[in-house]
C-alpha cells in the first residue's frame, strides 16, 4: 500500500524522500516496481473493467445487487463483497429524494370504486392486472405532467401521456395508449389512486368501453399502489432527478427514450426476479 502511495505520487515529491517518510527502502520500492502485477491485482483489473462497463451502461444507476446479477448471467462468478470493494475503489455509487409536488386531488364527490387489487401486485398472468399514476417532471419552462399505465405481470409500462396540464385527459390519452398496443381481453383490473381525473365521467366511461375493471386505493394510502410508486421513484431517481431539461419537448423526448430504450428491455427489475419486464413477457408468452 505504501509503494502504491509513493508511485501514485512520484510526479509530485521527491521519492527518496518519500520512502523516507513512510519508513520503506528506495530499493524495495524500486523492486515493487518492476515487479509484475500478482495473480490478484490483474484479476481485480479485469473485475473492474466489468463492473464500471455495467454501470456504465445502466445509466450509472445500477448497485452492488444489479451488478452480482449481471455478471452471474455474463458467466462470472463473483460474489457481493468483491464487487462492493471494486466499486469502491474505483469511486463507484448507484444514484439515490427531491421536492415533493401533490398530484392526487381527492377531494371531489365523484364516485369511488372499491379496492378491489388490495396489493396483490404479484402472480398475475399478462394482460390481467394494470396499475395507473401520475407524477411531475420540473422543467424550464414550467411543469410536465407524466401518466403511466404499468402491467403488473412484468411491471412493464405499457401505456404513458405527457402534457402541460393534470387534467383527465392525460390520464385518458394514457389508458388509451395502453389499450391500443395490447388489445387486453374483457375482465381486465386496472388500479389508480381515487383522484379526480381517475373519477372523472371521461375516464370511467373509457373502463366501460374497454370492459375493464375499476379498482381504487383507499385515502391516502400510498402503498395501495405502491408498484407503480415504485417505478416513479426509480424514473426520477435514475434518470430525471439527474438531468435539467430547458423544455418539455427535451423532457418528453428524454423520458420516452429512457422507458423504451432502457426501463422496458434493459433495467433489471428485483421483483421479477432481475430480469427486464420485456424478458419477462417473453417468457410468460413462452410458456
Amino acid at each position: 500500500m505504501r509503494y502504491a502511495w509513493i508511485d501514485a505520487h512520484r510526479d509530485q515529491f521527491s521519492v527518496s524522500r518519500m520512502c523516507r517518510q513512510l519508513a520503506v527502502s528506495r530499493t524495495g520500492y524500486g523492486q515493487w516496481r518492476r515487479r509484475p502485477p500478482s495473480r490478484r491485482a490483474t484479476a481485480n483489473a479485469a473485475l473492474d473493467a466489468r463492473v464500471a462497463a455495467i454501470h456504465r451502461g445502466s445509466h450509472r444507476s445500477y448497485g452492488r445487487p444489479r451488478i452480482v446479477r449481471q455478471l452471474r448471467e455474463q458467466g462470472v462468478r463473483v460474489g457481493h463483497e468483491r464487487v462492493r470493494r471494486s466499486l469502491q475503489r474505483q469511486g463507484l455509487c448507484s444514484v439515490y429524494k427531491r421536492r415533493y409536488r401533490v398530484t392526487t386531488d381527492s377531494a371531489h364527490q365523484k364516485p369511488i370504486a372499491p379496492n378491489v387489487l388490495a396489493r396483490r401486485f404479484d402472480g398475475w398472468p399478462v394482460n390481467r392486472a394494470w396499475v395507473a399514476d401520475m407524477t411531475y417532471v420540473a422543467t424550464g419552462e414550467g411543469w410536465l405532467y407524466l401518466a403511466c399505465v404499468m402491467d403488473l405481470a412484468s411491471r412493464r409500462i405499457v401505456g404513458w401521456s405527457m402534457s402541460d396540464r393534470i387534467t383527465a385527459d392525460l390520464v385518458c390519452q394514457a389508458l388509451q395508449s395502453a389499450y391500443g398496443r395490447r388489445r387486453p381481453s374483457a375482465g381486465l383490473l386496472i388500479h389508480s389512486d381515487r383522484g379526480s381525473q381517475y373519477a372523472s365521467d371521461r375516464y370511467r366511461q373509457l373502463l366501460s368501453d374497454y370492459q375493464m375493471i375499476p379498482s381504487m386505493s383507499r385515502r391516502a394510502n400510498c402503498w395501495d399502489n405502491a408498484a407503480i410508486e415504485s417505478f416513479f421513484k426509480t424514473l426520477k431517481v435514475e434518470r430525471i432527478h439527474r438531468c435539467r431539461y430547458d423544455t418539455r419537448a427535451l423532457a418528453r423526448l428524454d423520458i420516452v427514450h429512457w422507458i423504451e430504450g432502457f426501463y422496458n428491455h434493459k433495467r433489471l427489475h428485483s421483483s421479477i426476479g432481475y430480469k427486464p419486464p420485456v424478458a419477462v413477457e417473453s417468457i410468460a408468452m413462452a410458456a
